[in-house]
């Protein structure tokens, strides 16, 4: 809520939170109030605190301000806590003493009355004085010194009213004034730490010392101005405005910009959509941030695509279009065209970032600072404006990538037509009021209606004066490319533009009658001979999709392959009286045409016949002994011979015996091989897993399709579907339905085993 204060605002509610509840006449008094226009300042002061039930007089005459608003400055006035709350922890013996200290009678014996004869003395800035006055030169130069430490703005606490100071009660300066209550040791802040009361700190500013106020604005230099000059430059900017944000939000709808990873429309996409609607990056990111808040774009996944909103949005007069952005723009909390942040670093576009109070602050101020400008006037420059901006709204956004205060929000104004002349325009003074039908009015009387006609030169130009409608531009966009934009917009034909509009399925004559429905005049001859020639070469060449191609010598046959009621589920297509064209992938083609009685071949891509293989089943290798165990190894197997031993002496040898340990497990899973192919697997497959070599075992001997990750020679990582699998270690023979063809794979190459 401060946000929205006036500089005297924030002055009087400083002042109030540095006093406490006060009269008016002794808030007017420290002040300085001693004229009828700064008395008029004041009241209009508090009267606006009121509105927002900021300040209010309670019953006592006394000004009461809302139990949050002091906790807004640290040391209002750069005074620190009144005396009452600073001696709310002392204790009655310690206010004995300083009473005494001071040479005033105590006045009882409780804490409540001591306290009161202490505050009595200390409101009275003539004894507080005296007592200073007699202090030694030490103290007295060290309290002038705390009492200077002032500031205007709210600053933390400790920086300016806190100070420690070491071996606190043996300094003889300090002590002097603690004993008499000029500094109040902090018990909360640790040794040594003393604060001044505000009381003692007002009597050592002096009687002559005023707390700051400014009820008048400042005074800025002015031109003289007309209000027909005004408004001839309001309606060139808005009408410029008005035509960028079409073609921008044009080229959005045609191709949606894309979001970063991090969120927003980033530079390179910013670039893209400037250079396509012929504008600068600061209208882009303008129309970008109103069109979202306003609803005619919104986030599609990783895109910012246009909603239904904006078809309606594109239909209407340029001075609605503007209408709806110019109340988004108002309201927005943001600085739509901030393009760097405090680091310096660009920011993307429609990145979301957080609500800034003091961003739509800054448009206020400026728009209350142009309407405060006396009649016929304006200012030399626009940027010259930022000082009544400050005033109106001390508190308000300043970007850091501005050079002057305020500079991006009156850099918005000047585009939208808010701003001109450095003064106020009619849409500015319609907008400031939110009265949205004065801002319709303003925007219909100052931008012309939508242009729904074109003049057609003989060097293939289309030139539009004002803003094109969206039929028109619609038209225009698909015939020509546009070249330039703004007040008047120029789209260029050429054989290349033509043809796309041919591309649409439209024929000459259709495009020749539209573009005369828009013509100022007739076309010019240049331009049907265009259309004519790009049409007479247009579909000369034709491509066809097919899944494969069927030919032969003889064209009755592949007249018959057509018209068989059998083969109609392949799509085919007679192309030439000996080619025909099939929807249908070429296995299938293959196997339909010989159920139904044919003998056709396939061919490869290069022409030549496939040669069509059965393979041979081949049963697996030997499974191979098991390794030997660490510290063994292989021998042969002796022939046994029976040898009759005793119960005893087998007994004895089994206890001698080393232990028999388990079989190697290479996964380390404790799962043993199930099947020798498994364990064939195992020993050549080094990159898979346990589980990956059953399944792949599994499709090897049940003869299934399996999938497999495969890391080729070449160190590329392709995924291959394979079927007719035979295990022929350390290679695994399969037919490979990517390469459509036999195919041999290193079993150590497969990385990963998937279901087929």
């Amino acid at each position: 809520m401060l946000t929205g204060l006036a500089l005297p605002h924030l002055q009087v509610a400083e002042t109030l939170a540095a006093l406490g509840p006060v009269p008016c006449a002794a808030l007017a008094d420290l002040v300085d109030v001693t004229g009828t226009e700064s008395a008029r300042g004041l009241g209009a002061a508090l009267e606006a605190l009121a509105d927002r039930a900021l300040v209010w007089p309670d019953g006592e005459g006394l000004l009461r301000m809302a139990a949050p608003l002091p906790q807004a400055w640290d040391s209002p006035l750069g005074l620190d806590a009144p005396l009452t709350r600073l001696l709310a922890d002392t204790t009655s013996e310690e206010l004995r003493r300083m009473l005494v200290a001071l040479g005033i009678p105590s006045p009882g014996t409780t804490k409540k009355h001591r306290l009161t004869a202490l505050l009595e003395h200390h409101s009275d800035p003539e004894r507080v004085a005296a007592v200073i006055a007699s202090a030694p030169s030490s103290t007295r130069t060290l309290l002038e010194r705390r009492a200077s430490h002032r500031g205007e703005q709210a600053q933390p606490q400790a920086h300016f009213l806190m100070f420690r100071t070491s071996q606190a009660d043996s300094e003889p300066s300090v002590r002097w004034a603690l004993e008499r209550g000029l500094l109040i040791q902090d018990r909360h802040s640790g040794y040594g730490s003393t604060r001044m009361p505000a009381e003692v700190a007002l009597a050592l500013r002096g009687a002559g010392w005023r707390a700051p106020f400014e009820p008048f604005p400042p005074v800025v230099r002015t031109v003289s101005v007309t209000s027909a000059e005004v408004d001839r430059e309001a309606a060139a900017a808005a009408t410029a405005f008005a035509a960028h944000a079409a073609s921008v939000l044009a080229t959005c709808s045609a191709a949606p910009p894309v979001l970063l990873k991090s969120g927003g429309v980033g530079a390179r996409e910013l670039s893209r959509i400037s250079k396509a609607a012929q504008c600068d990056d600061i209208v882009v990111r303008l129309v970008l941030e109103t069109a979202y808040d306003a609803g005619l774009l919104a986030r599609d996944g990783d895109q910012v695509a246009a909603t239904d909103g904006y078809d309606t949005w594109a239909e209407r007069e340029p001075a609605e279009q503007l209408a709806v952005l110019l109340h988004a723009w108002r309201t927005l909390p943001l600085t739509p065209t901030q393009a760097r942040g405090e680091d310096g670093k660009a920011l993307p576009a429609l990145a979301g970032t957080p609500p800034c109070g003091g961003c739509p602050q800054a448009r206020e101020g400026l728009l209350a600072a142009a309407a405060q400008l006396p009649a016929d006037r304006g200012v030399h420059s626009p940027a010259e404006l930022w000082p009544l901006v400050a005033w109106h709204r001390p508190l308000a956004e300043q970007l850091p990538q501005d050079t002057t205060p305020f500079a991006t929000a009156i850099r918005e104004a000047e585009l939208l037509g808010v701003v001109a002349r450095g003064a106020l325009s009619p849409i500015g003074a319609a907008l400031r009021t939110d009265d949205a039908e004065a801002l319709a009015a303003a925007c219909e009387r100052l931008l012309p209606t939508a242009t729904r006609a074109a003049r057609f030169g003989a060097d293939l130009t289309a030139v539009v004066t004002g803003t094109p409608s969206a039929r028109l531009a619609a038209l225009l966009d698909t015939v020509a490319d546009k070249e330039v934009g703004g007040t008047a917009s120029v789209w260029r034909f050429s054989p290349t533009t033509v043809r796309r509009a041919l591309d649409t399925g439209r024929t000459a004559d259709a495009i020749a009658a539209d573009l005369s429905a828009v013509a100022v005049g007739a076309l010019p001859q240049s331009l049907s001979y265009l259309i004519n020639d790009s049409a007479r070469t247009h579909g000369r060449v034709r491509i066809t999709p097919a899944a494969c191609v069927i030919h032969g010598e003889e064209p009755a046959l592949l007249a018959e392959l057509v018209t068989h009621r059998k083969l109609a589920a392949l799509g085919l297509r007679l192309l030439a009286p000996t080619v025909l064209v099939s929807r249908t992938p070429l296995d299938k083609t293959l196997a339909t045409l010989r159920a139904a009685g044919y003998a056709p071949v396939a061919e490869r891509a290069d022409g030549t016949v496939r040669v069509e293989k059965t393979r041979r089943r081949r049963a697996a290798a030997p499974v191979p002994p098991p390794p030997p165990l660490p510290g063994q190894r292989r021998r042969s197997v002796p022939t046994v011979t029976p040898v009759t031993v005793g119960l005893s002496t087998m007994a004895a040898r089994l206890r001698a015996a080393p232990p028999i340990l388990p079989a190697p497990d290479p996964f380390g899973t404790g799962a043993p091989y199930g099947t020798d192919t498994e364990e064939i697997l195992a020993g050549c497959a080094k990159n898979l897993a346990y589980s990956d070599v059953r399944q792949l075992a599994h499709a090897i001997d049940a003869g299934t399709a399996i999938t497999v990750e495969y890391v080729a020679a070449s160190g590329n990582r392709t995924v291959r579907t394979l079927s007719e699998l035979v295990l022929d270690p350390p290679y695994l023979h399969a037919w490979c339905h990517l390469r459509d063809d036999e195919r041999v794979f290193t079993l150590s190459r497969i990385h990963g085993v998937m279901p087929g």
